[in-house]
């Protein structure tokens, strides 16, 4: 059971960790990028990928846990590239709403800055996949 847990674990928290290591995520250490949602890699779908796929090997691909664990998987990273994408279009447009507005600083004052980047790219959902897969064989073959 320790094993389960702790290969998802570390997952996500290698994904989480890589993001620091992404050109595209500015190549610096802040902890707004190691705490953000969004990505290159997804650690969401390192989660779930390394979840089911570590289930599947110990358990059986035939098994109902594993089952659950896909379908659990599947609505994660559908959230992850479609509801919290959208969520976050929606943030940059309220932005900018706001922004345009300066002649009204209550604005500025009473409405915080929305967060923008809450969603994930196919690309990011995929390596995210890829980190999950990887963890979990590798530590169901070595453990």
């Amino acid at each position: 059971m320790y094993q389960i847990l702790i290969t998802s674990l570390i997952a996500g928290l290698i994904a989480q960790l890589s993001k620091l290591l992404v050109k595209s995520n500015n190549l610096k250490f802040s902890w707004r990028s190691i705490f953000s949602y969004a990505g290159l890699p997804s650690s969401h779908a390192a989660f779930v990928a390394s979840l089911a796929t570590v289930i599947g090997l110990s358990q059986g691909f035939s098994s109902p846990l594993f089952a659950v664990c896909f379908i659990f998987g599947l609505l994660v990273i559908r959230d992850a590239l479609g509801i919290r994408r959208y969520l976050g279009q929606h943030g940059e447009i309220i932005n900018i709403l706001v922004k345009d507005l300066k002649t009204d600083k209550m604005l500025d004052e009473t409405y915080p800055r929305l967060l923008e980047k809450i969603g994930h790219t196919p690309a990011q959902i995929i390596a995210g996949l890829l980190i999950g897969v990887f963890i979990a064989l590798a530590s169901y073959y070595i453990f």
